[in-house]
């Protein structure tokens, strides 16, 4: 991952509705969730949400699917994993058995 990614990610879920609705959705899994659904479930106005989804979709960290009349938003879950791997490949300077075990994929079975 570089750099320009990282900064893009952070900034975008800076904002406390994106964090929370990243998190939602990295709870739903490969399900995702309906934008309806995320308002209610979040308590925030659709278009209010509606402003932070677009702005998520930009920055990479949710996709959206078309089903009839509805959008179904996952979190990028690759993104995630590879977000992690970026803040911990140079973990205690190389010496590995220093650090806490921090593998994506013991986190997260979907990534």
């Amino acid at each position: 991952m570089e750099q320009r990614t990282a900064t893009t990610v952070f900034e975008s879920l800076s904002s406390g509705v994106r964090l929370d609705v990243f998190r939602l959705l990295v709870r739903m899994g490969q399900e995702g969730m309906v934008a309806g659904d995320i308002a209610a479930k979040l308590g925030v106005p659709p278009t209010n949400l509606s402003f932070h989804l677009k702005a998520m979709a930009h920055a990479g960290l949710v996709t959206a699917t078309q089903e009839g009349r509805f959008q179904r938003y996952r979190a990028n879950l690759t993104l995630m994993s590879d977000l992690i791997a970026y803040l911990t490949e140079e973990c205690c300077a190389g010496q590995t058995e220093l650090c806490p075990t921090v593998n994506a994929s013991s986190i997260c079975t979907q990534c």
